[in-house]
């Protein structure tokens, strides 16, 4: 089963350097938008680079990352912690931490171009933060693996990921304020740019 973690803290930065990374980078965002007036408050998360598609904003192309590192109250930083830290390392350890990178980041950044797209397409106006669109980027790599490479993934392992899509599929669609459409977006992201990837480098196995 590769989705349970048998490393200790030393052991998981060692081999997961960039999942570590990006942690401790949502904690410490975390933390500054605490201390400069809350998580939660649409006007600090827009200083600190939340995603909009206002008008005011529309030039400031970096929050397309930014935003990623970002979240709105400490369930949220919770929640998408959660996620990384038990089913992004075995991708990492798949890909090798600068593919890995780019799955992350560019499917991360897909969803997000999605989501202005899709809000600019209804006319409604949004403020967009977290780590789910690259998450989704993530399990939307295992999703290929347990499709086209399903010697690479054990048994246990491919349901754990149908089931794991399953119930976030639902839980984006009918929790209220979530941001459905950078979910679907670094998903579709994460299987077209792991398909891209193995095409120019041969990853590794993923069978312990």
């Amino acid at each position: 089963m590769i989705f349970i973690r048998y490393e200790n803290w030393k052991g998981y930065l060692k081999y997961f350097p960039l999942t570590s990374l990006f942690l401790i980078a949502n904690v410490v965002m975390f933390i500054v938008l605490t201390v400069n007036g809350g998580s939660t408050n649409n006007m600090v998360l827009l200083k600190f680079g939340a995603l909009t598609n206002h008008e005011l904003f529309a030039h400031e192309w970096w929050r397309y990352i930014t935003s990623m590192f970002l979240h709105a109250g400490f369930g949220h930083l919770l929640f998408n912690s959660f996620a990384l830290i038990v089913f992004a390392p075995p991708m990492e350890r798949l890909l090798g931490s600068v593919r890995y990178g780019v799955l992350y980041l560019g499917g991360g950044v897909l969803g997000n171009i999605l989501a202005v797209a899709w809000y600019n397409s209804v006319g409604s106006i949004t403020i967009s933060v977290g780590a789910s669109g690259a998450i989704y980027a993530v399990y939307g790599a295992f999703l290929y693996v347990a499709l086209f490479q399903r010697t690479m993934m054990d048994e246990a392992s491919r349901k754990t990921m149908y089931t794991l899509l399953l119930f976030g599929i639902i839980f984006s669609f009918a929790m209220s304020g979530i941001n459905w459409m950078a979910h679907l977006g670094g998903l579709l992201g994460g299987f077209f740019i792991y398909g891209l990837l193995i095409r120019l480098w041969k990853p590794r196995s993923l069978k312990r």
